[in-house]
């Protein structure tokens, strides 16, 4: 048989090894007169080049066309290929992308997952796992997905795709896809290669088709990032995205009674089970204190903390942000491949260049159409002129012997149109009008012929007009994207400056301080000592001493600290409220001084002096006053010939606090004995100013927003919000308030506030008058129905409305309603009065007409009234 295998015969065999021989001898003689040797290292680095190149080129880095890596393109090239409109299982999709893609199942199944969770792309079914959870997606032969109808508008075209061929060569793939949409900015990336990485964060869907209209049109725009699982950005230090920035961002808590609290959003990159280990770890180190945590999240986070009493919930926000993963630094590197090798850039030219990018693909869709078009036109002409003219019956046409007679023959019969012809009639042209059908030509319409060659005009007409305002034609493509897929890319992230928090205002107080006065020891080990005060193991502690020196340490188990320890306490940097008062002998036999100071930062561990450091200085008098009070003292002299009074009263009050260097005020000329209490003092620094910082919505004592007022012990602040509640806070610092506010003030409790609302049970507008009451728990003055709303409220003592009608009813006159003459003031339960039966649109408020009246202050007397008052008095 002619397939049958035989063995070579001895001449055959010779034949084969003469043939190796040679080959053999060549590549001696080859490597004898060429040697080159190669060292280890050399080919160490140059393939080690290679693959560093590879990396950073074929795996980790995306391309700046599309935004994609090369296993996201493959995998999107490959559902394109495989897509009937119907779901693929993942596995299938894993298998045939493997045909493109040659570093195996695990790598294309994981980089699926990730496109599928953006739900941007990939439209998923079944279990893809949970991004804010971390639970991963079920097996591949579980779950489905498919191309999205955004993805089959935006990333495909095959007409304006570059190709190549696949690893295998056995089936082309695309360079880079031709994506009309800045979707590396949309979905964010995130990869290491060798000696690089990239991370981009995503942006919003909307904010950045608004921000390439923009940069159309020549005008400024800004883009920041946008994460799926929501929370609040800070991106006051984003940098545009580039190398050196960063951005903070912090879950989002809210306060659910005074004992819990509850996350409902989650930084971007942390998921439910991390962030609650990060809060469990620091409730173990002390840090903060939290009775239990239960995770209640399923398609949205819930996190719930539940806190022990007597525990500030704003205190714990705090803690949660300075000491958990509830707030995350975030640092971004936009690296790119851009003409085949990477660069770093902003994210502002990223999107730029993307935009040029879908100007350049919009413009070669619209001339590959045009040519489309006019190919179209030219054989639809041809086709018209040969069957309405008969060319067909020509006897010329019939008698011909050939084809290539016949065509000849057609060629001439051209003549006389081929002037009208867009171009040249060729060949091929002429051949096509063989294969027409005798049916065709039977049912041949001239007039729907004519009509669908003026259609192709006409459509030549407006690609031709899109040709030559590809600008405005790219932004209506634009805005056609945002109107079709926008409405499902809701912002998701809330754009906030953050207030730095300071670990030592917010730590629990979880050690306790002790000190040994005998041998000079302090700390939070020396539990048998005497107890101090409670403090945090990140604490500073301030130690007076009796000769005048003065230091700031840190909190430890034990520490050496001296002997004759006057007073210590946990330090507040740059606190100007604690003032010390003090009075002190300059040497031992000098001049008594007196002064008030405060501490507000110092260098730790250097010693200083509240006397002038005169050797056998003391200190005669010590107190430190949280709020800055001022004692009487009681000051006796030591007995001394022709000084009468011994003792004598001194008011701290009347020292001005000065910086902690200065000398002071001299107590008395003669010798001081000794300085005790007389009378504890008051505050002499007055209310404390408020202020209110819309940006941070935290209240603070620098000036920044807007003025509350001064506050004192029993003031509080009345916070009125848009969903027509009230509530009281204390103006402590640390307060956390909400972004729902409408008015924030300094309670006036006899203040008349006057309200216009919707009553939603009612279902009529109505007005009311009332004064607040104090109350720490949020409580509605328009009713409890969910269809209630608030329209006006005003604080002004004689306000006007202004009501529109609409509906039936919009013919009515406008009303002007004088609302103290309408209805007086009530409870704030009450319900109010009605103000119209007729269907109202709008309520305005007017300037008022009437002020309220001002009594004069009564004229202080001045100078020479008071002398006139005296002289009468001496004439009497």
């Amino acid at each position: 048989m002619s397939d049958e295998h035989t063995t070579p015969n001895n001449e055959e065999l010779e034949n084969i090894n003469n043939e190796g021989n040679n080959e053999a001898s060549e590549q001696n003689e080859l490597a004898t007169s060429d040697t080159k040797i190669t060292h280890l290292g050399g080919m160490y680095q140059e393939w080690f080049l290679d693959y560093a190149s590879y990396v950073i080129l074929e795996r980790a880095v995306p391309h700046i066309n599309d935004g994609l890596k090369p296993v996201q393109r493959r995998i999107l090239h490959a559902m394109r290929r495989m897509d009937d409109g119907r779901y693929n299982k993942v596995a299938n999709i894993i298998g045939f992308t493997m045909q493109f893609h040659p570093h195996g199942d695990a790598s294309i199944g994981d980089a699926l997952v990730q496109l599928g969770q953006k739900d941007l792309l990939i439209d998923t079914q079944g279990n893809w796992g949970n991004v804010a959870t971390g639970d991963g997606a079920a097996a591949p032969r579980y779950i489905e997905a498919r191309l999205t109808k955004f993805a089959q508008e935006v990333v495909f075209n095959p007409k304006t795709t570059n190709w190549k061929l696949s690893y295998d060569g056995r089936n082309k793939e695309p360079i880079t896809l031709p994506v009309k949409f800045p979707l590396l900015l949309t979905q964010g990336v995130e990869g290491i290669a060798v000696g690089l990485a990239s991370k981009i964060l995503p942006h919003n869907f909307n904010e950045l088709i608004d921000a390439s209209i923009a940069y159309l049109q020549d005008k400024p725009f800004e883009i920041f990032p946008d994460f799926a699982t929501g929370g609040m950005i800070d991106v006051s230090r984003y940098n545009d995205g580039a190398r050196g920035g960063a951005v903070k961002v912090r879950a989002k808590i809210i306060k659910e009674d005074n004992k819990t609290l509850n996350i409902c959003d989650i930084p971007f990159g942390k998921n439910t089970s991390s962030l609650i280990e990060s809060i469990i770890k620091a409730n173990d180190k002390g840090k903060i204190k939290i009775k239990k945590i239960d995770d209640n999240t399923s398609d949205k986070v819930e996190i719930l903390i539940h806190l022990p009493n007597n525990v500030s919930t704003d205190k714990t926000i705090d803690a949660l942000y300075a000491f958990t993963d509830c707030e995350i630094s975030i640092s971004p590197n936009c690296c790119l491949i851009e003409d085949n090798k990477p660069k770093f850039v902003g994210v502002s030219s990223v999107l730029r260049q993307n935009t040029d990018h879908t100007v350049e693909l919009l413009t070669r869709e619209l001339e590959i159409r045009l040519s489309e078009l006019e190919e179209a036109w030219h054989k639809s002409s041809l086709e018209k002129i040969f069957i309405e003219e008969r060319m067909y019956k020509e006897a010329g046409y019939e008698n011909s012997e050939s084809k290539d007679e016949a065509i000849d023959f057609l060629d001439k019969c051209f003549e006389p149109w081929k002037p009208k012809f867009r171009r040249e009639i060729n060949r091929d042209d002429l051949t096509a009008l063989f294969e027409i059908k005798m049916g065709r030509i039977l049912k041949f319409n001239s007039d729907k012929a004519n009509d669908y060659i003026k259609g192709l005009d006409d459509e030549m007409v407006e690609v031709k007009n899109h040709l030559e305002n590809i600008i405005p034609y790219t932004i209506a493509y634009y805005k056609h994207i945002k109107k079709t897929f926008g409405k499902d890319h809701p912002r998701m992230t809330e754009i906030r400056s953050f207030e730095n928090i300071e670990a030592s205002k917010v730590v629990v107080k979880n050690e306790k301080l002790f000190i040994n006065r005998d041998e000079g020891f302090m700390g939070t080990s020396l539990r048998k000592d005497e107890f101090v005060c409670d403090c945090s193991d990140i604490d500073d502690i301030i130690l007076f001493y009796k000769d005048g020196r003065y230091l700031i340490t840190k909190v430890s188990d034990k520490a050496f600290v001296g002997k004759g320890i006057m007073h210590l306490a946990v330090f507040k940097k740059s606190d100007t409220r604690t003032i010390y008062n003090v009075a002190y002998r300059d040497g031992k036999k000098g001049t008594t001084y007196v002064k008030r100071f405060a501490v507000t930062g110092i260098t730790r561990d250097k010693e200083y002096n509240v006397t002038k450091g005169t050797v056998g200085s003391d200190v005669l008098y010590f107190s430190a006053n949280p709020n800055g009070e001022a004692e009487v003292l009681k000051v006796i002299l030591r007995p001394k010939a022709r000084v009468r009074n011994l003792v004598f009263d001194y008011d701290m009050a009347e020292l001005a606090i000065k910086g902690r260097g200065a000398m002071g005020n001299i107590l008395s000329k003669y010798e001081v004995q000794k300085v005790a209490l007389r009378k504890k003092g008051v505050s002499t620094l007055g209310g404390r100013k408020i202020w209110f910082d819309k940006d941070v919505l935290r209240l603070n004592s620098d000036s920044r927003g807007d003025y509350l007022g001064e506050f004192h012990a029993d003031d509080s602040i009345l916070v009125i919000t848009k969903s027509g509640e009230f509530y009281h806070t204390s103006f402590d610092l640390t307060n956390h308030y909400e972004d729902d506010i409408h008015i924030i003030e300094k309670f006036n409790p006899d203040k008349v506030w006057s309200v216009a609302f919707y009553d939603g049970d009612q279902k009529y507008f109505y007005i009311k008058r009332f004064q607040l009451e104090a109350s720490n728990k949020k409580q509605s003055f328009i009713g409890e129905h969910a269809k209630s709303y608030l329209v006006r409220i005003t604080e002004v003592d004689y306000p006007r409305l202004e009501v529109k009608f609409g509906g039936d009813d919009k013919e009515r006159e406008n009303v002007i309603v004088e609302v103290d003459e309408f209805i007086g003031v009530k409870s704030f339960k009450a319900r109010g009065k009605r103000l119209s039966t007729y269907q109202v649109s709008k309520i305005n408020e007017l300037e008022p007409i009437r002020q309220k009246e001002v009594e004069p202050e009564p004229e202080k007397p001045t100078q020479e009234d008071d002398e006139d008052q005296m002289n009468l008095f001496e004439q009497q």
